[in-house]
């Protein structure tokens, strides 16, 4: 088998109400996602997304005619690119998908096989006061989630505590919640002061009375000594790496002594084959592996997938935060968008071949841009 054809389109959906991102300053009226076709000579068709590929064209031809199924060689291809260039990963989550069709398997039992579903967490991106995040909670449980996650902008670290604290009074102690900082990376053009280690820790000790599961990117990082302080002084979990750009990066947080839960997204930071060498190395020393899954619904079954495959959890980000951010928002060049299981909270692995996701054409050709 070969690769005959790799085909990329930049779609685009226009958002409205705008998504007030924690993260961003930026309202964002729309929503960009890149959908990423690897053909094959045998009729075989493989999918992913995630990252935006621009660029890629200049470097398809060390793809195009090769076997699509020898993916550890894609991969270190794909990363000699990543030096130069972009990181195209979504290439990678296409060829799992083919491997998987070819042998009629889902990519989760190439990976290991370990879970058939994942208990989710509501992983929540916008800005909110404390009513309406409390507000929040109550309908992502009522939606069937036992757990979620909240945003702490820097710019206003007292109003995030107090939606957390406000979560917290609404849900009671049967809901677990975690607490984002998002300083371990920045959007483009942010180059604002991070908060630093003293103003974090304070954070932390409110945190810990409030019975958070685990601080996320509290520090940016290149600052592991800090994020070593606060696991030991504090007694909180820290996560973080969903961002990543070589699973050096991961490996050496872990050595440090600075992650409890590593989060690479697969086909944002490090690829599906490298976070499972990441996922293992983490399991083996008894932390947590759940990556980040902020894309769309493609980018999110190619994480579930390793994620389930190595047996990773003990949650699975699923992003959900309505009516600015839903279901339908997030997988809108799908068939069918993903959703939980009302009562358990969890999401099954799609148990056809490949990442099992099926694709709207009419969708695609309606929100083409490219």
């Amino acid at each position: 088998m070969k690769i005959t054809a790799i085909e990329i389109e930049r779609l685009r959906l226009p958002l409205d109400p705008p998504f007030l991102a924690a993260w961003d300053p930026v309202p964002r009226t729309h929503f960009d996602a890149t959908l990423v076709r690897v053909r094959t000579d045998e009729g075989i068709t493989g999918y992913g997304s995630g990252d935006t590929m621009s660029g890629f064209a200049d470097y398809a031809d060390l793809f195009i005619g090769r076997d699509p199924l020898q993916i550890a060689s894609h991969v270190r291809s794909l990363e000699t690119i990543a030096f130069h260039a972009g990181r195209y990963w979504p290439l990678e989550a296409a060829l799992w998908d083919i491997a998987g069709k070819a042998c009629g398997q889902p990519v989760a039992i190439l990976f290991g096989g370990a879970l058939t579903t994942m208990a989710c967490y509501a992983s929540f991106g916008e800005s909110r006061s404390a009513a309406e995040r409390a507000d929040a909670v109550l309908g992502a449980r009522e939606a069937g989630f036992r757990a979620v996650k909240i945003r702490i902008g820097r710019e206003n670290v007292a109003a995030g505590l107090a939606a957390v604290r406000a979560a917290r009074g609404a849900a009671g102690d049967d809901l677990a919640i975690m607490v984002d900082l998002n300083q371990w990376w920045r959007m483009p053009g942010d180059i604002s002061a991070a908060l630093d280690l003293p103003a974090v820790r304070r954070v932390a000790d409110e945190l810990r009375e409030v019975g958070v599961l685990w601080l996320e990117e509290p520090l940016p990082a290149a600052d592991l000594a800090g994020m070593r302080t606060l696991r030991e002084q504090t007694g909180l979990r820290m996560a973080g790496g969903e961002m990543a750009r070589t699973p050096g990066e991961l490996l050496g947080a872990l050595a440090a002594g600075a992650l409890d839960v590593v989060q690479p997204d697969v086909v944002l930071a490090i690829g599906m084959l490298r976070a499972r060498t990441v996922a293992e190395v983490a399991l083996l020393a008894n932390h947590w592996f759940t990556p980040h899954t902020w894309t769309n619904g493609l980018g999110l079954l190619a994480n579930l997938h390793v994620a389930a495959g190595v047996g990773g959890g003990p949650y699975l980000e699923f992003p959900f935060d309505p009516p600015g951010w839903t279901q339908q928002r997030r997988d809108f060049f799908l068939a069918e968008p993903l959703t939980i299981d009302a009562e358990t909270g969890s999401l099954r692995v799609p148990q056809g071949p490949g990442l099992g996701a099926d694709i709207d054409e009419d969708v695609v050709a309606r929100f083409r841009i490219g």
